[in-house]
């Protein structure tokens, strides 16, 4: 633990003495300003840079585990959770996912190799973060998915390593995705009616999804968490059916607001909020009662049956936002950093990598840089809609 905080105490002394140069520039006076002049000029600038370190480093004093700077935003929110996309591609055409019209994938040879994410997910691990996430496309057609777990797994300070899947491979690779050491799963379902599966995705397989989570119950892993995107005209009359699959199976039925995104149409008339599904779940259970929220940084707000098994939960991202307490960072496909799901400002991580940066210095103070200018909160939904973004598929959620 020692060694751990003093090198990330070496990192952010790094970082912030790069930043006090990019301020304070070069001692000579060649401007014709005069001396006098230029020492005050100088002075406010050290005055204004030490206030900046004072502060953060106050924040980071406050908690019982130091911190890396890097990964502290402006507004104190401490990013320990990465969601890495290991493709682009994917064996379903969801309609709020992907466009009808498909996507433009991104040649082979500009997509993160094995051996880069790895590189990249040690660097953040070594930083603070103690959760990844593994995403696509479909992250579980990826031919070498289980060998990027088990080397993930061997990351000392890494707790949590999940896997957001569309299940259709699930059942066939959960046994081996969980001794290489995953422990964490979402299995994205949006019917329970196999017809209107296949019109939502565009594709058959709703029964290899309900093994997907058949097995993923009889490995263990609880909660089970399936996400279920909510739109109205086409599966919110499924609310309460969904709820029900809680009674005796350990599930956590994730209703996720319909968010908007390049080339899936959103409309707000499609959006179903969170207050209407729960006012619909209510008249069928009064009883229904909130959870206490297990962590600061959740996106979920969590209710539960007396009496079931499981749970529920609603991602609110469009209704009532979650940003003061966003601790996540994105990695896409291509290896861009995305700091908000929402935004459409990316660093390219791949580019650093492949032009030699080094991961202690270049490429963690580029990381930060990209941190440090996160925004308090999305721009909103209507707002949203109207900006240029990545379709989903090509984010990784």
């Amino acid at each position: 633990m020692a060694a751990a905080a003093a090198a990330h105490g070496g990192r952010r002394c790094l970082f912030l003495r790069a930043g006090l140069r990019g301020q304070l520039g070069s001692r000579g006076c060649r401007s014709g300003v005069p001396v006098r002049q230029q020492q005050q000029q100088q002075q406010a600038l050290r005055a204004s840079a030490a206030e900046e370190i004072t502060r953060r480093k106050e924040f980071l004093s406050e908690h019982t585990a130091p911190f890396s700077a890097f990964l502290t935003d402006q507004f104190g929110r401490q990013h320990n959770y990465l969601r890495i996309s290991l493709t682009e591609k994917c064996n379903l055409r969801c309609q709020y996912c992907m466009p009808e019209e498909g996507v433009q994938l991104t040649p082979r040879a500009e997509l993160l190799t094995t051996k880069e994410i790895i590189t990249l997910a040690r660097l953040f691990v070594n930083e603070g973060v103690n959760k990844i996430r593994l995403t696509g496309g479909e992250p579980l057609i990826r031919p070498d998915v289980v060998d990027i777990i088990a080397q993930l797994q061997k990351l000392e300070g890494l707790q949590t390593i999940a896997i957001t899947s569309n299940g259709i491979n699930l059942a066939r690779l959960l046994p081996r995705l969980k001794e290489a050491g995953l422990n964490a799963i979402n299995i994205s379902l949006d019917t329970l009616v196999p017809a209107k599966y296949e019109f939502i995705v565009r594709r058959k397989g709703f029964h290899k999804v309900m093994e997907g989570i058949h097995k993923a119950i009889e490995l263990g892993y609880d909660p089970v968490k399936v996400n279920c995107v909510v739109m109205r005209g086409l599966n919110e009359d499924e609310l309460v059916d969904f709820v029900a699959l809680t009674e005796k199976q350990p599930l956590d039925v994730r209703f996720i607001e319909y968010m908007p995104f390049d080339g899936n149409k959103w409309n707000f008339k499609k959006m179903v909020s969170y207050k209407e599904m729960l006012d619909t779940i209510k008249q069928r259970w009064p009883e229904l009662e909130k959870l206490p929220c297990e962590e600061a940084s959740s996106t979920a707000k969590a209710y539960k049956v007396p009496n079931f098994l499981g749970q529920v939960s609603f991602i609110t991202s469009m209704s009532e936002h979650f940003c003061g307490s966003c601790n996540r960072l994105r990695i896409t496909a291509d290896g861009n950093l995305k700091v908000c799901l929402f935004g459409n400002s990316e660093v390219s991580l791949r580019d650093y990598l492949r032009s030699g940066a080094t991961e202690e210095e270049e490429l963690v103070q580029v990381i930060g840089a990209a941190v440090g200018r996160k925004k308090k909160q999305h721009a909103g939904m209507f707002n949203i809609s109207q900006m240029k973004n990545r379709p989903m598929i090509l984010i990784g959620g």
